[in-house]
Order: structure tokens, then C-alpha cells, then sequence
């Protein structure tokens, strides 16, 4: 019996404990210093915001670990002696292993501006990062959001229960301009707007100003414009959490490089989740890719592995889903922020609803490649099985009520998805 240890309990690293479980009688031990279990960390949002309570997060009750000998250690882990297979603990002590699995996930970007150490200054990825949340709020007025991203649109959702002033720095011409296309952009920067939010497109941060006692007071824009604040939110992305991995033999570039088994260069050392960067990527994937559901598909290809079945992560066709205030957004295959010379974007939004859809797809060969929709829930099985069947345009327009959970909208506006669809034929 091997003793398999997974350092991180996020979705990936508890994932594959649960399935070496499930096909194994190995001993498994999960290390982690954020929480004593396992938590959704996607709802993090709803505590602060009152919807739910800590306990809540718990998709297993406390003693589920316990019945499935999944031994928890709450720690954090100082450095690792790869030769001795050998973890070594802040507290003193160490634990030995015969396979060991890297899921240390990610922390949000700092880049190295002025002030970014300052009290009040901080992201939102983890349980500490929520905590700090609230004692920093405690007596905040004013806030002022970095970055136009998910976390960034959460966090403004979350200020503005607690009726505080928000201003949103988003250095792109639209709301995640760098993955939406601007259409789409534009319609949730007018929704964030709507919020309540003095949303800035085009504007960097450039300083983060003290108070003269370590606290912020203010930052400094790149056009010049000084904000007052008492809360400054990083939220330009994340990186992958392997800093005290750095000086150790394990290779990294961005994060933990791995082969399509989610092999390092060490003998018996895995890694998934957040930490990763794949060394072959195909089909328009990235090599980091921080995605909840390709951490899960992770945790599952590397438990078949390590119980004895030798298995390639395969993650599928792209999809992502979020949500933006009062409007959910999935996103399946590609729709890039600007369409190539072979592509083509059909883009239709309601003219009085928070709805809208733009399908990708090639221009020559008429494939269907993508699609991103707001406020319309998709069935990710149908979707999922066009694109790898390469489906073309007209099938996917005239076959979407298969693909839509409320039929009757689609009922009601398919001549004019269909119409709009014509105009943009003719326009491209």
C-alpha cells in the first residue's frame, strides 16, 4: 500500500483524492493551511455578502473524510526534500511519501507597483484573502478595483452590498476586452455601470498612496487623477502558487511544468489545478489554464493513473461560465475578442432584455467554432457534442432551441436571430 500525499484542497487536489479512493485502498493524506476542509471557493462572494454561512462551503459534511480514510493536515509546507521524499512543515515536523501530488493553486498577481504592500491593499483568491476582506471593509467608504476581470467584477458585487463607493480601473476600451469581444464588453460595462459603479475604461493604476501610518489613503491613476480609497482590490489575474518551489530541482516556468500524464521531471511528483503549465498544448488551449472544471478533469485523469491505469489528461472542448451581476455567461469552444481573417462573430442581442449570443464560426468552410451567450443558459452536452462533431453555422442556428433550457425564448425570437443573422451574412 502506497501513501499518496496531495498538497492543496481545492477542487483538483480533493477531485483525485476522492477517486484514488474510490479505485484504491492507498493511503492518502491532504495537506492544506487555507481551511481545515474542503471548501467552494467559487462562493466565497455569498458569505461576505450575507447569502451564506462559511459552513454553507462544505460540499461534504465533516465526517465524510474521516469514513473514506482521506487523513486531512492542516499546514503549511516550509520546503521539500525530493531525494528523502520528504515533506518538511513551518511547525517542525515532516511526513514522508511514496507518491506526491502538487495542487497548490494560485494567488492574485502583484506587479511591483507602489504602495501594492500597504494595509488595505489586497486580492480576493483565497479563505485568508475573505477575512481580510472584512477587516478591511470594516470602515471603508471608498474602493477602488484594479483589473477587469472576473474576480474584479465579484469583488465590485460584493463592495456595493455594503453601500461602498466603487471605482473600477479597467485598462481595456471595455470589460474584459481581452476576452470578450467589444459588443459583449460594452453591454456589461453599461451593466456595471448601471450598478452603481464609476467603471474607468483606458485607465491604469499608477501609485497606491499612504497614509503615513502603513495604511492606503488614495491611488494615483496613468492619467494623472489622484482617488481617494481606503480599499485597493488586485485583481489583474492570478499566478500559479509555487514560489517555495523555486530553488528546488522540480522545473518550473510560469508554474509546475508537466507531460500529458501530469508527470514533473521528479519520479513519483505529479501536479494539477492552477499550479500547472503543460508543456504540449493543443487546440488553442493555454498552458496555464485556471479553470475550475479542467482542475476537476485533473484530479480524475491523474487518480487513474496513480491507481494503476496510465492515463492522458484530455480536457475537451473549451467552456467557461461566470456571472456578471444580474447576467450568467458561458462561453463553449472559441469566440475570440476579435475575429481572425477566416472567422466570423454573429452577434445578437434583445433590445430590452439583459440576453444576448455571438456564435463563432469559419468563414470558407462554415464550421461552427464557438459560442458565448448572457443571460441564456446552455446545455453543455449538446453543445459540446457540435462542436466536436464540427457542426456547421446554419445547422447550430437551425437546431439552438436543442442546446437553450427555455425553449419558449427561443421560440419567441428565433426570426429575429435568424434575421439578424442574415444581415450579418451580408455585412461580412
Amino acid at each position: 500500500m502506497e501513501h499518496i500525499v496531495i498538497i492543496g484542497n481545492g477542487i483538483s487536489g480533493i477531485t483525485a483524492a476522492r477517486h484514488i479512493r474510490k479505485r484504491s485502498d492507498n493511503r492518502i493524506t491532504v495537506i492544506s493551511a487555507e481551511s481545515d476542509f474542503f471548501f467552494s471557493r467559487t462562493a466565497l462572494m455569498y458569505v461576505y455578502m450575507g447569502h451564506m454561512k462559511w459552513e454553507h462551503l462544505k460540499p461534504y459534511e465533516d465526517w465524510f473524510w474521516e469514513k473514506n480514510r482521506i487523513e486531512l493536515k492542516n499546514a503549511w509546507v516550509e520546503n521539500i526534500d525530493f531525494d528523502k521524499k520528504e515533506l518538511n512543515f513551518s511547525e517542525g515536523d515532516s511526513m514522508t511519501y511514496d507518491k506526491l501530488v502538487l495542487a497548490t493553486g494560485s494567488v492574485y498577481n502583484k506587479f511591483g507597483w507602489e504602495g501594492e504592500d500597504l494595509e488595505g491593499v489586497q486580492g480576493l483568491v483565497s479563505k485568508q484573502d475573505l477575512e481580510l476582506l472584512e477587516k478591511n471593509t470594516k470602515f471603508t467608504k471608498k474602493a477602488v478595483i484594479v483589473g477587469g476581470g472576473l474576480i474584479g467584477v465579484e469583488l465590485a458585487e460584493m463592495l456595493r452590498t455594503r453601500k461602498i463607493e466603487v471605482t473600477f480601473l479597467v485598462r481595456e476600451q471595455a470589460f474584459w476586452h481581452n476576452v470578450l469581444p467589444l459588443p459583449e464588453g460594452e453591454m456589461i460595462s453599461d451593466h456595471i455601470k448601471a450598478h452603481g459603479i464609476d467603471l474607468r475604461h483606458n485607465v491604469e493604476l499608477d501609485k497606491i498612496l499612504s497614509d503615513g501610518n502603513g495604511r492606503v489613503r488614495a491611488v494615483t491613476t496613468s492619467e494623472g487623477e489622484e482617488i481617494e480609497c481606503q480599499l485597493v482590490g488586485l485583481c489583474t489575474g492570478v499566478r500559479p502558487n509555487i514560489e517555495f518551489l523555486r530553488d528546488t530541482p522540480l522545473e518550473t516556468d510560469k508554474g509546475i511544468l508537466v507531460n500529458e500524464y501530469l508527470e514533473t521531471n521528479i519520479p513519483d511528483v505529479y501536479a494539477i489545478g492552477d499550479c500547472v503549465q503543460h508543456r504540449q498544448i493543443s487546440g488553442g488551449r493555454k498552458a496555464v489554464e485556471q479553470v475550475w472544471y479542467t482542475g476537476r478533469i485533473m484530479g480524475e485523469t491523474l487518480a487513474q493513473t496513480l491507481t494503476g491505469n496510465p492515463t492522458k489528461y484530455t480536457p475537451g472542448n473549451w467552456f467557461n461560465s461566470a456571472k456578471f451581476f444580474d447576467i450568467e455567461y458561458q462561453t463553449y469552444g472559441w469566440v475570440l475578442p476579435k475575429s481572425t481573417a477566416n472567422e466570423s462573430h454573429f452577434y445578437w442581442q434583445h433590445r430590452k432584455e439583459l440576453k444576448a449570443i455571438t456564435i463563432a464560426y469559419n468563414k470558407d468552410s462554415g464550421e461552427f467554432i464557438g459560442i458565448n451567450t448572457f443571460g441564456i443558459r446552455m446545455r453543455h452536452e449538446v453543445l459540446d457534442k457540435w462542436l466536436t462533431e464540427k457542426k456547421s453555422i446554419e445547422f447550430v442556428l437551425a437546431n439552438l432551441k436543442q442546446a437553450n433550457f427555455d425553449p419558449e425564448f427561443y421560440d419567441h425570437h428565433e426570426k429575429e436571430i435568424f434575421r439578424s443573422f442574415k444581415n450579418n451574412l451580408q455585412e461580412a
